[in-house]
């Protein structure tokens, strides 16, 4: 077997908005470097004056160089039938895998990380960086963020984790069944090996121990794993791979439970790769305000955060129609609702009404009437499924509309009184979002619902 150790030079931290601009590819039998390849590029891009400083690598430098497409079959063929290794492999093999395919070349190989290699083997260092890891292990680095110099420290690192490997993790990292290779570099395998095959809420943390994403499974363990897998070349990716060093889980009973429990801790946590799910808020709400002449006025508008509603819709004409229903049933004038009177649709006149003649006081009698008519006829109930033991049951609370909790009650429990299920369930604040959820499991299985 002979591996290719690779290491790179770019403009950028991602294959698909970067260029390289140096390679260098050290051929090695399991014994010794037996080949070499080195080159600049030409990235056809100005290099960054910060990669500049960095690197050392100008312009001028690589302006006589050839681009990446003229010595891709090179590249190719000098990394083709052997393993791909680097320090912090899938950062160097997305570039490669992406730059050689932009030319035309299938690319794919068994890889191997000696970042993930020297925390298997030399457990318990205070860093596995490049160069951390040369000082602590008295490997000599020279020319330090250059191809050549990086490849070549690289090389010297590997032949020594080959003779210290007794116990095989090389091996076991080739094997095809080993996921070693997908998983990011700073990530422990011991972390991904506790994860449950179960529903739940799984948390990728920083080298801080600050949460960075939250996200929920059917299947924690298949889940993330899904994250791993791929070379995505976009920035966003290969920051987050970068930012995650541990994970936490928590089981949940049902796929509805860590649905509902993702939704809180994003809003909790504010993780900084979650974004989908901080955009799901409603578009429109139904306010009320009262008028310098002491009248309430209630009136459909968009969604604004930190602005107390009555009511959130997803559409505007289910807030439209909401109104028009309150109108009608509780007498209210439509220019106190945001429409005008004359030629209204629901047909109410102000003279069958009377409203002109009403005091405030009476009028918003009739408004404060209609919002907690809304209130109460809003659906009561508990949803009641599988909890994470058979010792258990998940319990969804609904009150008047509203989402009051959810948590985890006895299989057993014999729910007669109101009460007790309030007490056995944890309170969570209420969201538009959550409430959705809710509602559309409620009506799929309607044999869960136990309504009061």
């Amino acid at each position: 077997m002979e591996y290719a150790i690779v290491d790179i030079e770019t403009t950028g931290g991602y294959a698909s908005g970067s260029s390289i601009t140096e390679i260098a590819i050290l051929i090695h039998n399991g014994k010794a470097i037996i080949d070499r390849y080195q080159t600049l590029i030409n990235p056809q891009v100005p290099i960054p004056i910060y990669i500049q400083t960095l690197t050392g690598i100008t312009d001028d430098m690589v302006y006589d160089s050839p681009d990446f497409e003229q010595v891709a079959e090179q590249i190719y063929k000098t990394l083709e039938g052997r393993v791909f290794v680097a320090h912090n492999v899938n950062f160097d093999y997305s570039f490669i895998k992406h730059h050689l395919e932009r030319a035309g070349y299938a690319f794919n190989a068994q890889k191997l990380c000696t970042v993930r290699l020297a925390r298997k083997i030399k457990p318990g260092l205070r860093s596995y960086s490049l160069g951390k890891l040369c000082d602590a292990l008295n490997i000599p680095l020279t020319d330090r963020h250059r191809a050549e110099g990086d490849a070549q420290a690289t090389a010297i690192l590997f032949s020594c984790l080959l003779e210290w490997d007794t116990k095989g993790h090389i091996t076991a990292m080739l094997s095809k069944k080993s996921k070693e290779q997908q998983l990011p570099p700073n990530l422990p395998h011991k972390d991904f090996d506790k994860l449950p095959h179960c529903p739940g809420v799984y948390y990728f943390k920083d080298q801080t121990g600050k949460v960075v994403y939250v996200g929920k499974a059917k299947d924690i363990r298949k889940r993330v794993f899904s994250h791993f897998t791929g070379h995505n070349p976009k920035p966003q990716r290969q920051h987050f791979l970068r930012s995650i060093y541990s994970i936490h889980y928590e089981p949940c009973g049902t796929e509805l439970m860590a649905l509902l429990l993702e939704a809180v801790e994003i809003k909790r946590l504010w993780p900084a790769f979650n974004k989908a799910i901080k955009r799901q808020e409603p578009k429109f709400a139904l306010y009320s305000y009262e008028d310098q002449n002491g009248y309430l006025h209630l009136e459909v508008g968009n969604h604004r955060k930190g602005l107390d509603n009555i009511h959130t819709f997803n559409l505007k004409t289910e807030a439209l129609n909401l109104l028009f229903k309150m109108i009608r049933d509780f007498e209210l004038h439509p220019d106190l609702c945001g429409f005008k009177s004359t030629g209204f649709e629901v047909g109410v006149k102000d003279q069958e009404i009377g409203i002109v003649r009403l005091p405030p006081i009476e009028y918003n009698d009739r408004v404060q009437n209609a919002i907690e008519h809304l209130h109460l006829t809003m659906h009561s109930f508990i949803i009641l499924d599988k909890g994470r033991n058979e010792d258990e049951q998940s319990c969804i609370w609904v009150e008047n509309g509203c989402s009051y909790g959810f948590g985890y009650i006895e299989q057993y429990s014999d729910i007669k009184s109101v009460t007790d299920a309030k007490e056995s369930i944890n309170r969570y604040p209420a969201t538009h979002y959550i409430m959705q959820l809710i509602y559309n499991y409620a009506e799929r299985f309607p044999e869960k619902v136990l309504s009061f």
